[in-house]
C-alpha cells in the first residue's frame, strides 16, 4: 500500500505492546463559550459524555461571545469558523451555543441530554464505512484506515488534541461569579491531508506531549464523520 499523505515520520519504531485506539466511538462536538449563560449545563453534560468509551466528546470554545465582558481563554476563531461551516453545509443561517454536532451530520441543543443521547444511539447503530486504527509508541502515532467501499471523492483526515479538564473562575459577563468545570477542551485541530479511499491509508508521525490524540476521517463540508478514533 502506498502512503497517501506527506505527514510521515522520518523513521518508524515498531511498537512492543502498542496502545490501541478506542473502538468505533461516536464523535460529539460541543460548541460552547465561557461567556454564554446557557452553556454551563451543556458543559456539565459533556463531562458525562467524556467518561464514556463509546463517545468521543470534544469541547470547541468559540469567540463570538467575548465582546459581552468575558474573554474565553479557550476560544479559537478556527472553532467559530468550523461551526459556521457546519451551518452553511446544513443550510442553516445562524449559529448558536450551546450546540452539539453528532457524527458531523446532525445538530442539537447541547443542554438537551435526551435528544443528544438519541442521536448518539442512532449513530452507534449505523455501520461504519471506514475502519480506523491508531497505535502509539512514545511520541509517534501510526494511523491506518480502510474503506469498506471506495467513496466518490477524497475525504479529510484530521488530528485533534485536547486538555481533559480545567476549572475556570469567571469574573465578568453572563456567567460572572460562577466556577465552571470544563472537559475535553480542544487545544489543537490539524488537517493532515486528504485521503483517496481507493487506496488504504498507512501513515504516521510525531505527536509529542501527553494530551490525548483523536483522529477524525470526515467528508468535506464539513460533513459526515466516517470514523473517529482516540488514544488517551
Amino acid at each position: 500500500m502506498r502512503q497517501v499523505m506527506t505527514w510521515i515520520a522520518a523513521a518508524w519504531v515498531a511498537a512492543v505492546g502498542p496502545v490501541w485506539a478506542d473502538d468505533h466511538p461516536v464523535l460529539v462536538e460541543l460548541f460552547t463559550s465561557q461567556g454564554c449563560s446557557s452553556c454551563p449545563p451543556a458543559d456539565e453534560f459533556l463531562s458525562t459524555l467524556a467518561e464514556r468509551e463509546d463517545v468521543i466528546a470534544l469541547a470547541l470554545h468559540v469567540d463570538y461571545w467575548d465582546y459581552i465582558g468575558w474573554k474565553d481563554a479557550f476560544a479559537d476563531p478556527a472553532f467559530t469558523a468550523r461551526q459556521k461551516a457546519y451551518a452553511i453545509a446544513g443550510g442553516r443561517r445562524s449559529v448558536y451555543t450551546p450546540q452539539m454536532i453528532v457524527g458531523g451530520r446532525e445538530h442539537v441543543v447541547g443542554n438537551h441530554p435526551v435528544d443528544v443521547m438519541d442521536l448518539v444511539r442512532k449513530h452507534a447503530d449505523q455501520a461504519q464505512p471506514v475502519t480506523l486504527t491508531l497505535r502509539r509508541q512514545g511520541d509517534l502515532v501510526h494511523i491506518t484506515a480502510r474503506a469498506s467501499q471506495p467513496l466518490p471523492e477524497p475525504v479529510v483526515v484530521q488530528l485533534v488534541r485536547y486538555r481533559p479538564s480545567a476549572r475556570v473562575e469567571i469574573h465578568k459577563g453572563e456567567n460572572a461569579g460562577r466556577s465552571v468545570e470544563y472537559s475535553n477542551i480542544v487545544t489543537e485541530w490539524h488537517i493532515l491531508g486528504e485521503w483517496d479511499t481507493r487506496q488504504g491509508l498507512d501513515t504516521g508521525g510525531p505527536v509529542p506531549g501527553d494530551q490525548p490524540v483523536v483522529v477524525i476521517v470526515q467528508k468535506k463540508g464539513p460533513g459526515e464523520v466516517l470514523a473517529a478514533a482516540r488514544l488517551r
